[in-house]
């Protein structure tokens, strides 16, 4: 299938993207519950939420041994794939790349992820890359500037960004939004940036309505000591993001208040990664996605320095 679509983009035919044809996944990090999650939407035909389009046919396992969600699931994750769905598996990311058309690095931990993206952008294949982007911003920057160099879709999301009332309102749905407020779980890891590993749900759902433009943020704590960050964006404009139980939020527009945040499953983000590998279209700008984790990044710095403002500019030059 590669040998075609190269020939195609050599005669001008398409610019990227694989038209109709059923594309042969990869998985790199079988660590996460999300592999079996959208194996199971992608393989099985009679599953009431199957996106047809592609099939998952291989992986490399991964895992990380000082993360005990990695350690103590990755086996199962595999077993399930590889009995259950005839996954394949690879020594080597290399050695999966030449099999396959696409792949969903889900490594359940950030901090590999640059390394592992290198060898899919060298082979030139489109990559989604599953929450957290990285372990770092640092690693984040670098990873959009690699697949820009070498020409190769990447993009990054959380699930949370393709809820219906959430899309409704980027959209426009409640005309010009004035300010917005998510919340969402924020279990932390010591090896990530405290929003990076689950509090990206939430953050995720509050740029998807207020947009990329955030310039600075502000980090305290809720009446009940939780986690709260209040950003400044373009045009005076207010978005909150606040630890709490499950998902959810509201956004305030010209014609007034409207739900946001809410989950509704992860078929709607198969669907999208499906639609991007087939047209190399990113359905979220990698300025977007920086622009979360430095948000998010920024969080961090502003809790070190007391509560303090601290702009996204600032955080963002310090890696670049």
């Amino acid at each position: 299938m590669k040998n075609i679509l190269l020939g195609l983009i050599a005669a001008g035919t398409v610019t990227f993207g694989y038209a109709a044809e059923q594309l042969r996944l990869g998985l790199i990090g079988l660590d996460t519950s999300h592999v079996v999650a959208f194996t199971k939407i992608l393989n099985d035909t009679k599953n009431s939420q199957h996106i047809p389009g592609g099939k998952v046919v291989a992986a490399f396992k991964g895992g990380s041994p000082d993360i005990p969600s990695s350690r103590d699931r990755v086996d199962r994750f595999t077993k399930t794939l590889v009995n259950d769905y005839g996954v394949k598996l690879y020594p080597s990311i290399e050695a999966m790349c030449r099999e396959v058309d696409a792949v969903l690095l889900e490594s359940v931990d950030g901090r590999p992820h640059l390394k592992q993206a290198k060898p899919v952008i060298e082979a030139g294949l489109p990559l989604f890359i599953d929450k957290p982007l990285a372990g770092s911003l640092k690693d984040a920057v670098s990873i959009f500037a690699l697949a820009k160099k070498k020409k190769v879709p990447v993009f990054t999301s959380s699930s949370l960004r393709f809820a219906k009332a959430t899309l409704a309102v980027r959209r426009g749905s409640p005309g010009k939004v004035k300010s917005c407020e998510t919340h969402s779980p924020c279990s932390l890891e010591p090896h990530h940036p405290d929003l990076f590993w689950y509090g990206i749900h939430g953050v995720e759902s509050l740029f998807t309505v207020m947009g990329p433009d955030c310039i600075s943020v502000r980090r305290g704590k809720t009446v009940e000591g939780k986690i709260e960050v209040t950003g400044k964006w373009k045009g005076g404009r207010v978005g909150i993001f606040r630890e709490g139980k499950g998902y959810g939020g509201k956004a305030t527009g010209e014609k007034g208040e409207t739900t946001v945040g809410g989950y509704d499953g992860y078929a709607p983000l198969v669907r999208e990664v499906i639609t991007f590998f087939k047209t190399g279209k990113p359905p979220v700008s990698p300025e977007e996605s920086i622009a979360i984790y430095a948000f998010m990044e920024a969080a961090d710095e502003s809790k070190r320095r007391s509560g303090r403002e601290v702009t996204l500019a600032e955080v963002l030059k310090k890696v670049k």
